[in-house]
Order: structure tokens, then sequence, then C-alpha cells
């Protein structure tokens, strides 16, 4: 069991650093800190509970603002004295009713591809204002938002079918860079439709919660 593995006695005051992380999102949330007994509560409760320096006791999140941290996962690092806690927030996690004690917003964050999304969104925009000059320099991705809907969604088909095509041959560059075209087209296509890739995420996230 965890609790039993954490190695309190490296600290003076027997608390570990336990950072809290969304288990959907994988933001950062807030940093906080745990005894043996605040662990303890956590793992029995389901709900983060701290134990607070300047309070001087346990300290369960939420239990004045009702925003408290629902227990998904616990992982102990290589060196047995700190925690990483994955939860489910049921509100802003910081007392200044930001998201996260960093101030950002608690949204879906997929690496480069949230990147590559925006990117996209900036292009989107760009050709909303490419409508009403014609001066301003056009991207691809720009001209596709400009061809409308059934351009895009023709991209994505001709790509499907590129992508089915190479996965019959033995070329693995040619199909996963066909595999890229295809990806990087879909969220062309999404955004069109005024979606995001969280918004599939979400799809097959309350799928997987039902199955």
């Amino acid at each position: 069991m965890i609790l039993n593995q954490v190695n309190f006695s490296k600290y003076p005051d027997q608390l570990v650093p336990a950072i809290i992380q969304d288990a959907t999102t994988k933001n950062v949330l807030m940093l906080g800190y745990m005894n043996q007994e605040a662990l303890k509560k956590t793992i029995d409760l389901k709900q983060v509970t701290f134990f607070s320096r300047s309070k001087q006791r346990l300290w369960t999140k939420g239990e004045e603002s009702g925003n408290y941290l629902h227990l998904k996962d616990l992982k102990l690092d290589c060196d047995q004295d700190a925690l990483l806690i994955q939860v489910t927030p049921s509100g802003p996690t910081c007392h200044k009713g930001t998201d996260t004690c960093w101030a950002e917003a608690n949204t879906a964050n997929f690496g480069f591809l949230t990147e590559l999304e925006q990117t996209i969104t900036e292009r989107k925009t760009a050709s909303k204002k490419s409508h009403q000059s014609e001066n301003l320099p056009k991207s691809y991705v720009t001209s596709l938002f400009n061809e409308g809907i059934n351009k895009i969604a023709q991209k994505v088909g001709e790509e499907a079918v590129e992508v089915v095509i190479e996965a019959k041959d033995e070329n693995d560059e040619l199909f996963l860079n066909e595999s890229a075209d295809l990806l990087f087209h879909y969220l062309i296509l999404l955004q069109a439709k005024g979606f995001k890739l969280a918004d599939v995420v979400q799809v097959l996230n309350n799928r997987r919660k039902s199955n």
C-alpha cells in the first residue's frame, strides 16, 4: 500500500509535497503538503486532504467552499518523498476563484495538438478578415476556411482514402505522413463545425463511463 511506502521521515516536519493534477486535462492545479494522517484520510474519503501548515491541522480541500478534489489516482515519485495525485475537481481549485493556483484555465491540453489547434483558430480568424481585405496574405488553412465546409470535408475524405490505400502497402513512412495529413485536416473540419478536439475526447470519455 502506498501509505507505507512514502518516506515521510525525510522531512523534519514529516510533510511531503503533493502535486495535484486534473485527471482529465492533466493540468497541475495546486501544490499542498501531507503527513501520514492526511494521506490516509485522502485514501479513505477519496477526497484530497492536506495538513495545513497555517492552521496546523488536517484540512480537506473544499470543506468550506464545497470545491472538493475527488481522488482518482495516487503516484509516488522515484525517491518516495513526493506525491502526484490525480483528481476530478468539483469547482475552482484556488481560493481566489481561479481553476488553478497559477490562474490558468483548466482546459484540456493535448500538448502539440493544442498548439496546432490554436494556429488553426488564428487562421480561421484570418479567413474572416481576408474577406474584407484582398491585400492580406493567405495561408493554406485560411484558404480552406474561405472555400467553406464542403471543400474542407472533401479534403478530409480525400486524406482518409489515402490513409486506407497506404495502410494496405508496406511503406510505413507514407502511411504515417498520410495519417498526419488526415489528422491535420480533421482538426480543421472540427473548427469549421465549431468544435475542438476536446469535444471529441469528451464523447469518448462519456462512452467509457457508460460501458
